[in-house]
């Protein structure tokens, strides 16, 4: 019996890096996995490999920003595995601009997918959760929520939201059953973060230093820590946050 065996997990942004880590973490641990995604190649391929490897998973094209994605895609949760039991709120943008550089229609494009798209995933996922009779969330944040970085307004404007609303969301819905947690990862070796740093040796260098454990993270390590607040080990936790971010906040 895997640590979710019988459970049915819902992960945005899934196609790829940490969402990819996350849902085949789950498919091992014995979920039955909804992928939801822009990127329908990548995220078609997962779930293919998911399941030729002995899991259960689907992928389903999933906008965040949008509502009517949102319930479309728990909707094929529910009709395909008969419930929901985990929402893993893991897509998400970045934005390295400072105040000043930042654009109205950038800072309108990170929220709409980093915190309009975790409000929307919650909407949608909740009445499913009390169907099912409780559940669990996991919204990825950042250390970025809880420190300054003198850029990326937008990005570090979203998650420290996306922190504020879970520990709300938690109070609000503790005697129902459905624990609502976040995950503040430090660096992670993700696609979204190659693209970042690109072949910018000094940058990665910089970013690499402010990890006292020396190196960053693998989305794998990031994933352990959401396999468990997602899991029922984790019954006792709500409105927490769990850092995962080798020492990057200690400093």
């Amino acid at each position: 019996m895997g640590r979710l065996a019988g459970k049915v997990a819902l992960i945005s942004g899934a196609a790829r890096g940490q969402g990819e880590a996350e849902a085949r973490l789950f498919a091992q641990e014995g979920a039955s996995v909804v992928l939801g995604d822009i990127r329908s190649e990548l995220g078609e391929r997962v779930a293919r490999e998911i399941n030729a490897a002995g899991g259960t998973a689907l992928f389903t094209e999933l906008d965040v920003s949008r509502e009517s994605d949102w319930a479309r895609t728990v909707e094929r949760a529910e009709r395909t595995y008969g419930k929901l039991d985990i929402l893993v709120n893991n897509a998400a943008i970045i934005g390295l601009e400072g105040i000043m550089d930042t654009s109205i229609e950038q800072w309108n494009r990170v929220l709409a997918v980093n915190q309009t798209g975790t409000f929307l995933g919650m909407r949608a996922a909740i009445p499913a959760m009390r169907r099912a009779g409780g559940g669990s969330i996991v919204n990825i944040s950042s250390v970025l929520a809880t420190m300054g970085s003198g850029n990326s307004a937008s990005y570090t404007a979203t998650k420290g939201a996306v922190s504020a609303l879970t520990r709300t969301v938690s109070v609000e819905l503790a005697t129902e059953g459905i624990r609502v947690n976040a995950v503040h990862p430090g660096g992670v070796e993700t696609p979204m973060a190659v693209e970042c740093l690109g072949d910018d040796v000094e940058l990665r260098r910089a970013l690499v230093a402010t990890h006292p454990i020396g190196r960053i993270g693998e989305p794998g390590e990031i994933a352990m820590g959401v396999l468990f607040l997602a899991s029922d080990e984790a019954s006792f936790v709500t409105g927490t946050s769990l850092v995962i971010d080798g020492g990057n906040t200690v400093w």
